[in-house]
C-alpha cells in the first residue's frame, strides 16, 4: 500500500493551446502514484478548443469551465477549493500550482514534496524556472559610468541589431543590464532603444548553429570605451566620440556556446514593497544549486501545504493576477510559516505568455496590488512612505506631461497621465479594506512564534541594485 503524499496540482489556461498540452503533457509524465494524484484544468473563459482537446487526449484531468476569466487568484482557488467541503488537508496532502506555460521534469514533485516535508512549518516550495529557450550572447561594459546608482547610470543605446546581416528582432532578450524599453527616435532611424547600465548581457534565441556575426546600433549621450564579448570573440570601440547620439555600428562574431537563463528561484521582497523573482535574467552557471529559504515562492510552479492554506487562506482574488503569490507568501510569513527553494525541482517556462509585460493589464495589476499588498502586510510606515511616493509620482507626471509641455509649445501627453491617476486612484479605493485586513492573522504552525511585520520586513527586505 502506498504512503505517497496525495497531491492535487492545478493549471489555469487562457486560450493556452498547445502550450497547456505540452504542460499536461510533462505532468501525465510525473514520476508519482496515479491513485495519489489529481490534476485539476481551470480554464478561465479561453475562446479556443483547448477543454475540448484536454477531455479527449488527457481523460485522467478533471476540467473546469467557469465560462468568465477569473484572473489567477480566482481560477487558482476555484481549482484548489473543487470537490471540498471543509479542510483542505482532510482531501490532499499538497497542492501544486503549475503555469500551462511551463513544463517540468518527470522528478520534479518527487523534489518538492522531499523538500516539503524536511520540516512542518515549510509552507511553500519554490522551483528552479529557467527560461524555455536557450540562448547565445555577448556583453557590453561600458568605461566611465558611475556604478554608484545602477538604477540610474546610463552606458550606452541600442538601437538595432543584425545577425548576419539580417533583422530578427524576436530573437533579442535583454538582461538585467539593460533598462526598460523607450520610445525610439525615429529621426535618427532607432528600430528601438535600451539603454544599457555600466554592464550588459545581450542574448540571442538560440537555433540552428552559431549567430556569426552580429553587428550593434550604439550610441550614448558623451563618449565612452566600450568593450563587447562574446564566446569567441572581443571587441573595443569608442562610443559618442563623434557628438551626442551618434550612432556607431560594432561587430562580434558569437560562437556556437549556449546557455540557460533564469526565471525564477525563489522571490524576493524589495524596498517600497516591491517583490521580484530572485536570480531574474542571470546566466545558470550553477550558483543557486544549493536549497535554502526564501522569502516567497512563484506561482507559476510551486507545492504548497494544505495545511498551510487551510491556516492562512487563500488567493486574495480582488488582487485578480500578480502579487497574489506574493501577499499569500508574506501572510503566511506573518503567522510563522517558512517557505524554501528546492534547485533539483526544474521548470522550463515560455515567460509572459497570458499577458506581456508592459501591456496595460501587466502595468496596471502590478503597480495597484503592490501598493495593496504592502498595506495589508508591511510596516505602517512604509506603507506610509509607499502611498506617498505613489502619490507624488502620480503628481508630478500629470505636472510634466499635462502642463508644462503645452506651456512649452508641445502637445500634452496624456496616456501616462491617465495610467498614473487610475493606478493610484484605485488603490485608495482599496485602502481601506488592505488596512483592516492588517488584523486578520492566520493560523500559525505548531509551536512556532508569529514574527512581527517589522521583523519579517528587517530579514527579508533586498536592495533591487
Amino acid at each position: 500500500m502506498t504512503t505517497e503524499p496525495r497531491i492535487r496540482i492545478v493549471v489555469l489556461t487562457y486560450d493556452g493551446g498547445q502550450m497547456t498540452i505540452d504542460c499536461l503533457t510533462s505532468i501525465r509524465a510525473l514520476d508519482w502514484p496515479s491513485d495519489r494524484l489529481e490534476v485539476v484544468l481551470v480554464d478561465n473563459g479561453s475562446l479556443d478548443d483547448v477543454a475540448e482537446r484536454v477531455r479527449r487526449e488527457f481523460p485522467e484531468v478533471v476540467v473546469l469551465e467557469p465560462l468568465a476569466n477569473l484572473g489567477f487568484a480566482g481560477g487558482c482557488n476555484l481549482g484548489i477549493r473543487h470537490g471540498v467541503e471543509g479542510s483542505l488537508a482532510e482531501h490532499f496532502d499538497h497542492v501544486a500550482l503549475i503555469n500551462n506555460d511551463a513544463t517540468i521534469e518527470s522528478t520534479w514533485l518527487r523534489s518538492m514534496v522531499a523538500a516539503m516535508e524536511d520540516a512542518d512549518d515549510i509552507g511553500g516550495v519554490a522551483s528552479k524556472m529557467l527560461f524555455a529557450d536557450r540562448f547565445h550572447g555577448l556583453t557590453i561594459n561600458v568605461d566611465g559610468v558611475e556604478a554608484s546608482d545602477p538604477g540610474r547610470a546610463l552606458g550606452v543605446c541600442l538601437s538595432a541589431v543584425r545577425i548576419n546581416e539580417a533583422r530578427d528582432d524576436d530573437r533579442l532578450r535583454f538582461d538585467e543590464g539593460f533598462h526598460g524599453p523607450v520610445d525610439p527616435d525615429r529621426a535618427r532611424d532607432e528600430e528601438f532603444a535600451r539603454w544599457t547600465r555600466d554592464r550588459a548581457e545581450l542574448r540571442l534565441v538560440a537555433g540552428s548553429g552559431a549567430p556569426g556575426r552580429v553587428s550593434l546600433r550604439l550610441s550614448a549621450k558623451e563618449a565612452h570605451d566600450v568593450t563587447l564579448r562574446s564566446d569567441i570573440d572581443t571587441v573595443t570601440a569608442q562610443i559618442g566620440e563623434h557628438g551626442e547620439r551618434q550612432a556607431t555600428w560594432v561587430e562580434i562574431e558569437v560562437g556556437e556556446a549556449e546557455f540557460d537563463v533564469i526565471n525564477n528561484v525563489g522571490s524576493e521582497l524589495y524596498r517600497m514593497g516591491f517583490a521580484g523573482d530572485r536570480g531574474f535574467t542571470e546566466r545558470d552557471t550553477d550558483q543557486y544549486e544549493e536549497g535554502c529559504e526564501v522569502f516567497a515562492w512563484c506561482g507559476g510552479a510551486a507545492l504548497l501545504r494544505a495545511a498551510h492554506l487551510d491556516a492562512i487562506g487563500l488567493f486574495d482574488e480582488h488582487l485578480f493576477l500578480y502579487y497574489e503569490d506574493t501577499d499569500l507568501a508574506w501572510r503566511a510569513r506573518r503567522a510563522g510559516w517558512r517557505h524554501v527553494y528546492e534547485p533539483s525541482a526544474t521548470v522550463r517556462h515560455r515567460h509572459a505568455q497570458t499577458s506581456e509585460v508592459g501591456s496595460d493589464v501587466f502595468r496596471f495589476h502590478t503597480e495597484r496590488n503592490r501598493l495593496l499588498v504592502a498595506a495589508r502586510n508591511a510596516p505602517l510606515r512604509l506603507v506610509a512612505l509607499t502611498l506617498l511616493a505613489e502619490t507624488r509620482h502620480c503628481v508630478r507626471v500629470n505636472l510634466a506631461l499635462l502642463v508644462k509641455r503645452p506651456l512649452t509649445l508641445k502637445m500634452p501627453s496624456r496616456i501616462e497621465p491617465r495610467h498614473r491617476r487610475r493606478v493610484l486612484g484605485a488603490a485608495l479605493r482599496s485602502l481601506p479594506r488592505y488596512l483592516a485586513s492588517r488584523r486578520s492573522l492566520g493560523g500559525r504552525p505548531s509551536g512556532v512564534a508569529a514574527p512581527s511585520r517589522s521583523a519579517v520586513h528587517r530579514r527579508w527586505e533586498r536592495s533591487k541594485w
